[in-house]
C-alpha cells in the first residue's frame, strides 16, 4: 500500500460520506462556561451540579490529554469506554453485508461481537504458538472488501507485545485501517505506537482509563487517529456520549499524574514477584510473557483449579475456551497483600 496516496475517503460508508451530523445546543453556542442564561438546550434550570448537557467535545478534558501525549486535539476522540469507540469505527469503515475485518485470536472478544452486531464478517486468522501474528495468513485472507485489522498489542488474554517489525509490515501492507488496541500500553516494555501515528494515516489507536489509571468504573475510552479518521468518527457519535461525571471524574484523576505513574510502577514491581512465586508451583505448567497487568498460565487442569481458587474467595478468569488457551487461567496482578494471599492459597492447593 503506497501510504503517500492514501485517501480516507475510500474506506468511508457511502452513507456516511454523505450524511450531515446532529448539531446539539452546545455545539451551536460552544461558550458555555461564561456566565449566561441558557435557554437553548431545554434543560432544567435548577442547580444540580448535572442539569446542564456535558461538553459534546470534552475540550478541558481532550486538552489535557493532548498535552500529556504530545498529539492535537483534532486527532482525540473520546468514547463511552473503548468498546464504544470500536463500534464507531466499524460503523463508519464497514458496509453491512458487504465488507470484513480480519481478527487475531486469541484475542479480545468485543472485536468479533461488535462484527456480529454491525453484520460484518469476521475473517479469524490464529496467532502462531508464540503469539505472534500470522504475516503470511492475513496476506492471504485479505481480500478487496478487508477495512480493518485489530491488533491488541499487549494482547489480551495472552499478555504478550506484538514483536514491532512484524506490525510495520502490516501498517505498510495492509490495505486498510490498522487499530491498534493498547488497552495495556502502560504496563508494556516499548512505547505506544502513538509516535508513528504521524507516519500511518491508516492507523488508529485504541486506548483507555480503565487499566493503568484506575477507572474503569467511569467508562472512557480514548483514540488516536489522523485528524480526517477523527472527524469522520466525530461525525456519528452520539452528541452527549461522555457524561459529565466522567469528565469530571477523569480530568481530576489526570491531574495526578505522579501518583498514577507510582501505582503504575507497584503494579509491574508486583507482577515480578508474582511471576517468580508462580514459577514454584508444580501444578502450574507454564507462566507466559506478559507486558499487562495480568498473567496467563498454564495449568493441569484449569476448571479444577479456577473451582478451588473460587472456593477460597479468589476469583481468576478460565480462558481454556479461547483458541491455544486450553488449561489456561487469566490472573490480574492485585496488590501486594493480594497476591501474598493468592500465592499462599496456591501453594496450599499443590499439597
Amino acid at each position: 500500500m503506497d501510504k503517500t496516496n492514501f485517501n480516507i475517503n475510500t474506506l468511508i460508508r457511502p452513507n456516511v460520506a454523505k450524511m450531515k451530523p446532529y448539531s446539539s445546543a452546545r455545539d451551536e453556542f460552544k461558550d458555555f462556561d461564561s456566565e449566561m442564561i441558557f435557554l437553548d438546550a431545554n434543560e432544567n434550570p435548577f442547580e444540580t451540579d448535572v442539569n446542564r448537557y456535558p461538553d459534546p467535545q470534552q475540550r478541558t478534558l481532550k486538552n489535557i490529554i493532548s498535552i500529556q501525549k504530545s498529539i492535537p486535539e483534532n486527532q482525540i476522540l473520546l468514547g463511552n469506554g473503548s468498546d464504544e469507540v470500536l463500534d464507531l469505527i466499524f460503523r463508519a469503515f464497514c458496509e453491512p453485508a458487504r465488507d470484513n475485518v480480519i481478527t487475531l485470536p486469541p484475542t479480545y472478544g468485543m472485536y468479533s461481537v461488535l462484527a456480529n452486531l454491525n453484520n460484518i464478517e469476521n475473517r479469524e486468522v490464529l496467532l502462531d504458538l508464540d503469539f505472534q501474528p500470522d504475516l503470511d495468513e492475513i496476506s492471504r485472507t485479505e481480500d478487496s472488501r478487508t477495512k480493518l485489522l485489530f491488533i491488541c498489542s499487549p494482547n489480551n488474554p495472552t499478555g504478550n507485545l506484538f514483536i514491532s517489525q512484524h506490525i510495520l509490515y502490516l501498517l505498510k501492507n495492509f490495505n486498510g485501517l490498522v487499530v491498534i488496541d493498547e488497552a495495556y500500553t502502560d504496563f508494556a516494555s516499548k512505547k505506544s505506537w502513538i509516535e508513528k501515528l504521524n507516519d500511518f494515516p491508516n492507523l488508529i489507536i485504541t486506548q483507555t482509563l480503565s487499566k493503568a489509571y484506575g477507572m474503569a468504573g467511569i467508562r472512557l475510552g480514548i483514540c488516536y487517529a489522523s485528524a480526517e479518521i477523527i472527524a469522520v468518527l466525530n461525525k456519528i457519535k452520539p452528541p452527549y456520549n461522555v457524561n459529565e461525571l466522567t469528565q469530571k471524574r477523569a480530568i481530576e484523576k489526570l491531574q495526578d499524574i505522579e501518583n498514577i505513574q507510582s501505582e503504575i510502577t507497584s503494579l509491574k514491581e508486583e507482577r515480578k514477584t508474582l511471576i517468580k512465586a508462580l514459577k514454584r508451583l508444580k501444578f502450574i505448567e507454564k507462566t507466559y510473557p506478559t507486558d499487562s497487568n495480568f498473567i496467563l498460565l498454564k495449568v493441569d487442569d484449569a476448571d479444577k483449579r479456577y473451582k478451588q481458587l473460587l472456593e477460597k474467595g479468589i476469583v481468576v478468569r478460565n480462558r481454556s475456551s479461547q483458541p491455544l488457551c486450553e488449561n489456561t487461567l487469566r490472573i490480574t496482578v492485585g496488590t501486594a497483600s493480594e497476591n501474598k494471599k493468592l500465592i499462599s492459597i496456591l501453594k496450599e492447593l499443590q499439597k
